[in-house]
């Protein structure tokens, strides 16, 4: 599948600057709603959908920078099946791990919640943007994969702060992070830690280039 005809869905800027350039990417700014009105206005003549960004883990064997490569992702609307051969040269030549992604409609932050998560749906990892993307792909018979790093693990609290660190194009929102410190200063220490554990998954993801461009022309 050549890249400039498969489509990438991200969360941030951050994520999309990591893909190949000649790449078409959506970025939905961590919102599902947002991200399904952006894929109804998807172009035609595409030949797969990619899931790509940071993910919070779910598996507790799983680390920081850790890559998963979706066999099948599983959400509050439905599941949805990766195409196989395409994400088992992904996990591949990315050394990933392949297994069940879990879609949300918001941040799971909380390692009580995380582990429910897991309980209920098998999942590695759980993200904002691979259920809607699954779903886009499946609307438009289109092969479909997800390459997610770990940032925050099972066990690790994701404040409440770090939620509504995006504006709507997908970039940081300073502002209105300073103000939650405000109110919640003690989430500052927690906050840090998630900068710079994400910063930890980008790099990761920053590696697979390569790996991606290889996988796709496979």
């Amino acid at each position: 599948m050549p890249l400039s005809s498969i489509l990438a869905v991200v969360g941030m800027r951050s994520e999309a600057a990591l893909l190949p350039p000649e790449m078409p990417v959506i970025v939905s700014g961590g919102d599902p709603v947002r991200l399904r009105a952006l894929l109804l206005q998807a172009p035609g003549g595409l030949t797969g959908v990619l899931s790509f960004g940071i993910a919070g883990g779910l598996d507790p064997s799983l680390i920081c920078g850790d890559l998963v490569v979706a066999t099948r992702v599983r959400g509050p609307g439905g599941a949805y099946a990766a195409d196989l051969g395409w994400s088992a040269a992904l996990a591949r030549r990315c050394g990933a791990r392949l297994g069940m992604v879990a879609g949300a409609p918001g941040v799971v932050g909380e390692p009580a919640r995380k582990r429910a998560l897991r309980a209920a749906t098998g999942a590695l990892v759980v993200d904002l943007e691979t259920e809607a993307a699954a779903h886009f792909a499946a609307a438009r018979q289109l092969p479909f994969a997800a390459l997610r790093a770990v940032a925050d693990t099972a066990e690790e609290v994701l404040p409440r702060s770090a939620a509504i660190g995006l504006t709507p194009d997908g970039r940081p929102a300073a502002g209105r992070v300073a103000l939650a410190l405000l109110r919640q200063p003690r989430e500052l220490g927690a906050l840090l830690t998630v900068a710079k554990r994400s910063r930890v998954a980008l790099q990761a993801l920053g590696g697979t280039r390569d790996a991606l461009r290889q996988a796709c022309a496979a």
